[in-house]
């Protein structure tokens, strides 16, 4: 059975990617209740990134958009995400573009 003391306390992570390839992660630990913007303050990452503006860039847990206040639980990954800058599915035609030129000798 978890002490009192653990109990009032959970691990989470946050994750941020400033760019292709780079992440920025902080394993912490909170009090019980805390929040998804808890994780961000107590994390650094604000402060690591300033182009993060928590007014236009959406923040989840899991891979789902969340409130700022939604409540966290032990073992969540709290992420921050950046905007798109191409359509993802532009993108996948650009790619395609590119690979069907290369087969064919372009």
């Amino acid at each position: 059975m978890p002490e009192p003391e653990q109990a009032a306390q959970i691990a989470v992570v946050v994750a941020y990617s400033p760019g292709p390839r780079e992440i920025d992660l902080s394993e912490l630990v909170l009090a019980a209740g805390a929040t998804l913007h808890d994780a961000l303050r107590a994390s650094g990452v604000l402060e690591r990134h300033p182009g993060i503006d928590l007014a236009t860039h959406k923040v989840g847990i899991w891979g789902r958009v969340r409130a700022l206040d939604a409540p966290l639980r032990e073992g969540d990954r709290v992420e921050v995400y950046r905007p798109l800058k191409v359509d993802p599915k532009e993108a996948r035609r650009q790619r395609y573009r590119g690979h069907r030129d290369k087969a064919r000798g372009r």
